[in-house]
């Protein structure tokens, strides 16, 4: 990384752009903004990548979850974060689906899936996985999150640690009372504050701001939290933004956000997990993971994802297939 690249977070930003924020994104493809690259569809991403994976969906928890599944083996889970989707896997899906039956969900309230009017904590979306794992004839799987998909792995093996064979965590950890020190305004030397935080708990004003509109947001956040905004282009960007042009989907991924204060209160009755876990940093996070989790596990491992901005899998697809091959096993 660069030193200009780093300078495009502080250590205290990067540890809090942990949640993501609002969003899902459409299975039909979607709206692309004049001059920009169109969205294709679930089922023809899925048949897109190496590895025979097919896009499916299964009823479960009251909520119907899209999920893209390939490969044999052990199942493998990949829960996303915002502003994404399953897609957000794809650079590493084909490798792992060698060794794993890979399977990448779009939560509740994201992409494919359904978006109800309730059960955004993520002790509610953890129970969704599990009803899909038991759903698809396994007892246990390894799961791997990313920022939200994090949060639901995390409630994932705590919640269900008979079902949870490994669990990792890409550079976000579970909601908890830290949360609640986070700067409305910007320290100097901050480039900005993590303001979607905030706006994600305002009811109905995102969806009349943000319909038609996502491709700006979008853009913003990955010009802003990658280290290397090319790492992202622009078929992509208009993969992830076509979830954001519907209020149903922002206000399902706002959700979310609301559901913090639960989240938080739901953590403070955990135990340390029992599964071995995995903590992928950022180099802007790797000091949070280190000091924070291992109070969280009994036996935790963290490694750092060097060149990587917030979206490890897809700025160091790489570093995150070998560092979980190596942790699987």
């Amino acid at each position: 990384m660069t030193e200009d690249s780093r300078s495009f977070l502080n250590r205290r930003s990067m540890l809090t752009l942990g949640a993501g924020a609002a969003a899902a994104l459409v299975a039909s493809g979607g709206v692309a903004e004049a001059g920009q690259p169109s969205a294709p569809g679930d089922a023809e991403l899925a048949r897109s990548l190496p590895g025979g994976f097919r896009s499916a969906y299964a009823q479960v928890n009251g909520v119907q979850l899209h999920y893209v599944a390939g490969g044999r083996g052990e199942p493998l889970i990949l829960l996303p974060g915002w502003p994404e989707t399953w897609w957000q896997y794809r650079a590493i899906m084909p490798t792992l689906a060698k060794r794993y039956r890979v399977i990448a969900v779009d939560l509740r309230g994201m992409g494919g899936s359904g978006k109800p009017q309730s059960g955004y904590d993520k002790k509610t979306m953890a129970r969704d996985i599990l009803e899909l794992v038991h759903s698809l004839g396994y007892r246990q799987a390894h799961i791997a999150g990313h920022d939200i998909g994090a949060m639901v792995a995390f409630s994932f093996a705590a919640n269900h640690p008979e079902a949870t064979k490994t669990v990792t965590l890409m550079d976000v950890s579970h909601p908890d009372e830290s949360l609640y020190q986070l700067p409305m305004l910007a320290p100097p030397g901050q480039p900005f504050n993590v303001w979607w935080f905030a706006f994600n708990q305002v009811a109905t004003l995102p969806e009349q701001l943000l319909a038609g509109r996502s491709r700006l947001l979008v853009d913003w956040m990955f010009d802003h939290l990658l280290a290397d905004p090319a790492s992202i282009g622009g078929r992509d960007r208009a993969i992830y933004a076509a979830a954001y042009d519907r209020p149903d989907a922002i206000r399902a991924g706002n959700g979310w956000y609301q559901a913090f204060g639960k989240d938080i209160e739901d953590q403070k009755a955990y135990g340390k997990i029992a599964a071995p876990m995995l903590g992928l940093a950022s180099e802007l996070n790797y000091d949070y993971f280190t000091a924070v989790l291992p109070s969280k596990a009994v036996d935790v491992r963290v490694r750092k994802v060097s060149g990587s901005g917030h979206f490890v899998a897809e700025e160091q697809p790489r570093t995150v297939i070998d560092e979980l091959q190596a942790f699987l096993g």
